[in-house]
């Protein structure tokens, strides 16, 4: 969209929107249809990440007993874990069906409320409209 935009968090509607975090648009009526196919194609995205790290954490068990780590270790088990993902899948080492049933943990708590506005960023809404506006370019493709 002719804009540098850095990189960017995905998160759900309970996160203050911010220049670093990318949350949907609040569901009601008044949505355009713009904004719908955004909250879509969102929603779409943070489901594929789901999925990957669903499959990592499957993969590599340790990272489902993360509890027993350092804070400072565990960036170097995560990264660790996904170079070794990726090297068994450069050699046909295929990821097993079978071991999504060792992963199945209780649900986290999650935030009921959306964060408060005062927590917004009033230049996260630029960015967010540009997002928008790139998705609403790439289904005219």
């Amino acid at each position: 969209m002719g804009k540098a935009q850095k990189y960017v968090l995905l998160g759900d509607a309970t996160y203050p929107l911010q220049d670093w975090i990318l949350k949907p648009y609040q569901e009601d009526e008044n949505l355009t249809q713009r904004q719908l196919q955004f909250n879509y194609r969102l929603k779409r995205a943070h489901s594929v990440i789901e999925n990957a790290f669903l499959r990592l954490k499957a993969r590599w068990q340790i990272l489902l007993k993360c509890d027993d780590c350092s804070l400072e270790l565990l960036p170097t088990l995560v990264l660790a874990c996904c170079i070794l993902h990726n090297i068994c899948e450069a050699h046909d080492n295929p990821f097993n069906q079978e071991w999504l049933e060792g992963t199945e943990l209780p649900e986290l708590p999650k935030p009921c409320q959306p964060a408060p506005a005062a927590m917004e960023d009033g230049r996260a809404e630029q960015v967010r409209e540009l997002m928008c506006q790139y998705f609403e370019s790439c289904g005219e493709r």
